[in-house]
């Protein structure tokens, strides 16, 4: 049977080299507005009914000739994971059958996706239930699309060729966009789409002449007026680089449902002697274009186009907030439960639905009818970007708490009052952390690995008591044990000094002035010749008002912090900490109030000129300035107000920079940047809280929201180095996790410390490190990003015996390729900014 299938895939809409006709490609593409105009009980019976529809419209055109046999696109994996959850496994193989042969055809995105909102990893891991299919049923999945909103990520197509994808088209609407004019003449219809890393997919975005015509998102709504405008449409064969190969996608626009056996009439009445109309697969066409354009024709453009629609996710900004926090919660969670996985294999057994629901979740959040409070079933979907999130976070936060305590009762403890802290990250790091505690004075805490006191103070944190520690060193993806002891510290200095009636406090790098807004008004870097890094008649961390005054809080030899209850509108406080040893200042910002539609920042104006502003976009490390002039985004058909604001932004001189390393908010402004242009010489970063930054676009007055989070951290630095700045947000945005030991001598890990893995290469950094989807036994997933723009050596060191094997994955875990290991050292070489997944089997 596979043989048959693999066969009858090969052969539909396939080029054939001695027929020479014009081949114009149309799909019955299907697009999803999810929960836009139904609820998701009739969305589901839709998907349903739909491919019940054209797998019986496959069966009664089997015996067609392949060019006008039925074929159906739909417009996410959720599709799948809907049929596969509702129908039986017989079903279900029925249709995995069609989609082996070609007779339908699922992408990797779970639906359409407004990505500029996204953390990398989100993205990957809502591509992850595709990868469970293929490698169940042998299914490949070559497309990817990112449908009607006008904008598309830098980063994106680096990410989508990671997890396997090949080919991806867009067709967008052009309404409810700033973007101005332009849109009519791209200047590439077909192209490969490159990201930073150099991986490419094959883009088929036409110029747009109608929602529902060429560039639109349903090209092929009247399919032969479709064909005509391919075969004959002077001004678009003009621009197109190899008119023989021609591909006319999309049917269902805004429609639930759309049944139909139009697309099968019109390429047999529009097929003649000139050409041939093949009912397609897309894939099909896609095969075909690159089998037979010369290869110099089709041109390629690497660069972001900024942000459209993505920008509604900020209309609910906590919430989308929460989603953030949990996806980078996930690092953490993820590698305690590997540690957990080792000596329990059954760990993760009973979390595989939740588990797959949290990552296909983490795509569906940010599908793209976002709720706008009009149309019918706004309300509902409301509800829905709720529960998805809340869902994300559950998975996410259990599975954290969870393998925490699991971990205290697997390593050794001889007695005394220990716990462990832990390091999610792939490097040996100092920093500080808090175990619960009611300890009264007096106390010392003692590192049990060198038997010395180390810093310590008592803190208070949302009303629970805490012990802070100065934890040096602790291992990479490992710990280091502390044991409390009732004896008096020798450490009683503070970390820092105050004066100013407590407006200033310094530690041993920064001198730090706070005013009544809660902002910066001074920060000297006093190792820095006392360089000012805050810009003449301005400030860092700004909302804009605010009367309160800064009041001391949680001294002590560790860390010590300035509270301002600021007030203002919108009502708001900041805590602003330093630290001993650790070269950062913390910043965390609560506003308690809510603010309707208006536009909210926290603004940092530098001290800097002729500097260049960088910052982590999606998959991708950006350089905020147009293509034109040395950066990473799109001269034109751009929106440049609001970028993404994923890990951090620096700006930096020849010599000197700052690093904003962000925790919480979704998209920055550069300066006094707009829509239509970038603001490359105002030193300002103006952080977004929220807000409506398109009126009447998105959920209005945040939804009733009046709590939101905002944390950021400074740190100064010499030259711009992108590497030492994703490591610096990465510490920040991922505390040390604690918990007390509870298992006897008998535990499974030593007693003092450990490390599963180290790497050699500082600007190659372990993004994610989990138990293989199909459980430990088949190995521990790894995937690491060179964030450098030069390609470096890989070597990742394993210290937990040796490994039997590894392999290159895709980044939703299909193996690719052997890699070499010796001696438990996985060894490869990465180009620049390239993000790898392997595979690794113990023996």
């Amino acid at each position: 049977m596979l043989l048959f299938l693999a066969a009858s895939c090969s052969i539909g809409g396939s080029n054939e080299p001695s027929d020479q006709r014009r081949r114009i490609y149309i799909a019955n593409d299907d697009h999803t507005d999810y929960i836009w105009l139904a609820d998701e009980d009739s969305h589901r019976d839709a998907f349903l009914r739909m491919f019940d529809y054209y797998l019986d419209q496959a069966d009664a055109t089997a015996a067609n000739p392949s060019d006008f046999q039925s074929r159906f696109s739909a417009d996410g994996s959720f599709w799948l994971w809907t049929y596969q959850k509702n129908k039986s496994t017989q079903e279900f193989q029925r249709l995995i059958g069609r989609i082996l042969d070609g007779h339908i055809t699922i992408p990797l995105q779970p639906l359409v996706l407004c990505y500029g909102a996204m953390p990398a990893e989100a993205v990957i891991r809502s591509m992850y239930y595709p990868g469970r299919i293929e490698r169940a049923f042998g299914v490949p999945f070559e497309l990817s699309c990112a449908m009607e909103n006008q904008t598309l990520p830098y980063g994106l197509p680096s990410l989508w060729a990671g997890s396997g994808a090949k080919y991806s088209w867009k067709g967008v609407c052009n309404h409810a966009t700033q973007i101005g004019n332009g849109m009519e003449s791209r200047g590439r219809e077909i192209y490969y789409a490159v990201g930073p890393d150099g991986r490419s997919v094959l883009m088929k975005w036409h110029s747009w002449t109608d929602d529902y015509a060429s560039g639109g998102y349903a090209e092929a709504r009247d399919p032969s007026a479709a064909v005509d405008f391919a075969a004959s449409d002077a001004t678009f064969l003009s621009r197109y680089p190899f008119t023989k190969v021609v591909g006319m996608f999309g049917k269902g626009g805004d429609d639930l449902q759309t049944l139909t056996t139009d697309l099968v009439t019109t390429a047999q009445a529009k097929s003649s002697a000139a050409q041939r109309v093949i009912v397609s697969n897309e894939v099909d066409f896609f095969r075909d274009f690159k089998a037979s354009a010369p290869a110099d024709s089709v041109p390629s453009f690497s660069g972001g186009f900024g942000n459209q629609w993505d920008l509604y996710s900020a209309t609910m900004a906590e919430v989308t907030a929460n989603v953030k926090r949990a996806v980078e919660d996930l690092r953490s969670a993820e590698a305690l439960a590997t540690l957990v996985s080792f000596v329990d294999p059954t760990f993760m057994s009973t979390r595989s639905e939740s588990a797959e629901e949290a990552f296909m979740n983490m795509g569906l959040y940010y599908e793209h009818a976002w709720p706008d409070g009009i149309t019918p079933f706004s309300w509902q979907r409301v509800d829905f970007q709720r529960r998805t999130a809340s869902q994300i976070v559950n998975y996410v936060s259990s599975l954290k708490s969870d393998a925490a305590s699991a971990l205290a009762g697997h390593i050794q403890n001889p007695g005394g009052n220990r716990y462990y802290v832990f390091n999610p990250l792939g490097w040996s790091r100092t920093d500080i952390a808090d175990i619960p505690s009611s300890v009264t004075p007096p106390f010392r805490v003692v590192d049990v690995t060198t038997g010395e006191e180390v810093r310590s103070q008592l803190i208070v944190k949302n009303s629970q008591s805490f012990v802070r520690i100065l934890a040096e060193d602790v291992p990479s993806v490992g710990y280091r044990v502390y044991e409390i002891q009732s004896v008096p510290s020798k450490f009683t200095d503070n970390a820092a000094t105050f004066s100013g009636g407590n407006t200033i406090f310094e530690n041993e790098r920064y001198r730090v002035t706070v005013d009544g807004h809660g902002a910066i008004s001074s920060m000297i870097d006093k190792l820095d010749g006392n360089r000012q890094l805050v810009q003449a008649g301005h400030s860092l961390n700004d909302i804009g008002s605010g009367s309160g005054t800064p009041v001391p809080e949680n001294i002590g030899p560790v860390s010590a912090t300035l509270l301002v209850n600021a007030g203002g509108v919108p009502y708001h406080r900041a805590r602003i900490t330093v630290y001993k040893t650790v070269d950062r200042i913390d910043i965390d910002n609560e506003l308690t109030s809510n603010f309707g539609d208006t536009i909210i920042t926290y603004d940092y104006n530098f001290n800097l000129s002729g500097h260049t502003a960088r910052h982590e976009e999606v998959g991708a490390i950006a350089t905020a300035k147009l293509k034109a002039q040395g950066g990473s985004y799109s001269d034109n058909l751009g929106r440049y107000d609001y970028l993404t604001m994923n890990h951090f932004v620096d700006l930096s001189d020849a010599a000197h920079g700052v690093t904003l390393s962000n925790w919480d908010s979704l998209f920055f402004q550069l300066g006094n940047s707009s829509v239509s242009s970038l603001d490359v010489t105002t030193p300002e970063v103006k952080a977004l809280v929220g807000g409506r930054i398109d009126a009447n676009l998105g959920t209005p007055d945040q939804n009733g929201d009046s709590y939101f989070k905002n944390r950021y951290a400074l740190r100064s630095h010499a030259e711009y180095d992108q590497a030492d700045a994703m490591r610096m947000a990465l510490e920040h945005q991922n505390p040390f996790v604690t918990a007390y030991l509870t298992a006897g001598s008998g535990g499974g890990y030593p007693s003092s410390s450990y490390s599963l893995v180290s790497i050699a290469d500082p600007r190659t950094i372990i993004w994610a490190l989990k138990p293989a989807e199909e459980g430990i036994s088949e190995g521990i997933i790894v995937r690491v990003w060179n964030v450098d723009d030069a390609a470096h050596s890989l070597d990742l060191t394993f210290h937990l015996g040796h490994m039997a094997s590894a392999q290159r994955t895709t980044h939703i875990e299909t193996n690719i390729s052997p890699v070499r290991i010796f001696n438990s050292t996985l060894s490869d070489v990465l180009p620049g900014q390239w993000m790898q997944t392997y595979r690794l089997v113990r023996r």
